[in-house]
């Protein structure tokens, strides 16, 4: 049995807390919320313009998912041989030396490099930047404070409907150019913002609580799994949303930008109501609530036809893939309280999710292919998806779990 040490933190002092969570913030919007999300908007005009032909693009689209599961497994190995902030900013500079680089079209192989390298850096800052963070935030504040964390990445989804199109009135190279001058601003903004040194955690309000003996939790397992069945749910909406509205429904392409604004303000609201959520509720309970609200949600978009009530649905989707990091963060937290412990099983937690989300992606876009573009398909998979991750918890949360670790949990 070993103590969780609880040592004084002098750079974990209010003053500095909100710029750890500041740097964090800006990592995930410019990696993550533009690296990834930016590109959606982008296919028209790269396709439009001769860049690259609909077939390079969708290929160079996966790249980044190849490159985002890189990225975690590496991510852990280059914080021991450079540091977590060291790593964490060299990824900064990565994704932004990528968005210069995607201005110039030189090849196809080319685009794929820079796409894989800005995926990796995103992977990466998903797997370090809460270990970095968290530790200085009391346990009971770290939900909501992950939240904010991860905020960027629906702040990059909601920039990328906006700014994006803004851009692209000025070409596709000054929008290229114009996304890496805003990661510049914002690495040289949080260069000194990161923690200083190595990560310590902040004491409990409720005391030192004992940890386990190392072992096999199966509640993380669970959450393994959860996770992964949770990245293939919002796999649909996140890649066919724009064109089921646009041709599915044929509203039209207007109709189809605007519906990717909606998911982009949900997107905003995810990961600040889910932290909530968490740390109200506890991690467990407002997972159940969060994929009861998903299933629902997808349910909708894959019966209803009503523009109104979809574009509702579509608000709740949005708030999905920020917003159940921090509630996996959040549950991993009250699974295991020491530190070294705690990013071993996070890293493994975004390897499950970014190795299920670039298995779903090839998978849905065949299943895709194969039913002639059955968009409803797809999102009845979700839905599946999404109603297996919550039977789930039902399941084998309350007796399972509960017999392989401490009663409270």
């Amino acid at each position: 049995m070993t103590t969780l040490s609880s040592p004084t933190v002098h750079a974990a002092s209010p003053p500095r807390t909100p710029w750890y969570i500041f740097a964090g913030f800006a990592a995930s919007l410019v990696s993550i919320g533009l690296a990834r999300f930016a590109y959606t908007p982008l296919l028209p005009a790269l396709i439009d313009t001769g860049w690259f032909s609909a077939s390079n693009v969708v290929f160079l689209a996966a790249a980044n998912l190849a490159g985002y599961l890189l990225g975690a497994l590496a991510g852990h190995p280059m914080a021991r041989r450079l540091s977590s902030v060291g790593a964490l900013r060299l990824m900064m500079v990565i994704v932004t030396l990528a968005f210069v680089a995607c201005a110039w079209p030189l090849s196809v192989s080319w685009y794929f490099a820079w796409r894989l390298a800005s995926g990796v850096a995103g992977g990466a800052i998903m797997v370090l930047a809460p270990g970095a963070i968290l530790p200085h935030v009391p346990r009971d504040r770290r939900g909501i404070a992950s939240g904010a964390i991860f905020l960027g990445i629906g702040v990059g989804i909601a920039g990328s409907g906006t700014i994006v199109p803004l851009l692209l009135q000025s070409g596709l190279r000054t929008t290229w150019l114009g996304l890496a001058l805003i990661a510049a601003v914002l690495t040289a903004t949080t260069w000194s913002a990161w923690p200083r040194g190595h990560a310590a955690s902040v004491p409990d309000h409720g005391g030192q609580q004992a940890e386990p003996a190392a072992g096999l939790d199966r509640g993380v397992v669970l959450l393994y799994a959860q996770y992964g069945l949770m990245a293939m749910a919002l796999v649909p909406t996140m890649v066919f949303l724009v064109d089921f509205v646009a041709r599915g429904l044929g509203a039209g392409a207007h109709a189809g930008a605007l519906f990717w604004v909606v998911y982009g303000g949900g997107a905003i609201m995810g990961p600040p109501v889910y932290g909530w959520l968490a740390d109200h509720l506890g991690a467990r309970r407002a997972l159940r609530v969060a994929l009861i609200a998903q299933a629902i949600a997808v349910a909708v978009m894959a019966y209803a036809s009503n523009l109104i009530g979809l574009a509702m649905a579509t608000a709740v989707i949005g708030t999905f893939p920020p917003g159940i990091v921090p509630l996996a963060l959040a549950r991993l937290h009250e699974r295991i309280h020491a530190h070294h412990r705690h990013g071993q099983a996070w890293s493994r937690a975004t390897i499950s999710f970014a190795t299920c989300q670039a298995i779903a992606g090839y998978a849905y876009s065949a299943v895709f292919a194969a039913s002639g573009g059955a968009h409803r398909l797809m999102f009845g998979i979700a839905v599946g998806c999404l109603l297996l991750a919550l039977g789930s918890e039902l399941v084998f949360s309350e007796a399972w779990v509960a017999r392989s670790r401490k009663p409270g949990l």
